[in-house]
């Protein structure tokens, strides 16, 4: 069975590649602490759907380049997209 994670877009600069950051919270065994901790992982998307600050869902496979091990299923949310106002100048 193949690992399936959900992670966040944090680079879409490559072509048909994706920098994805899966993050885990958990509670430290012996001192109790929540910890967070981020993995990431070099993701093939085929036809650059996701974008920065995307959801996906990610799945294990083959090595496809020296960092590729992870390719995209699918773009659970969209990123909602900053709209800035250029303020007039005097």
């Amino acid at each position: 069975m193949r690992k399936r994670l959900i992670g966040t877009v944090t680079g879409d600069k490559m072509n048909k590649s994706r920098r994805v950051e899966v993050e885990r919270v958990f509670r430290h065994p012996k001192y109790g602490k929540t910890i967070r901790q981020r993995m990431v992982c070099h993701t093939h998307d085929e036809e650059n759907v996701s974008h920065m600050g995307d959801k996906v869902e990610i799945v294990e496979s083959r090595p496809l380049s020296k960092l590729k091990r992870w390719s995209l299923v699918k773009v659970v949310q969209k990123a909602v997209a900053s709209v800035t106002i250029a303020e007039p100048t005097v």
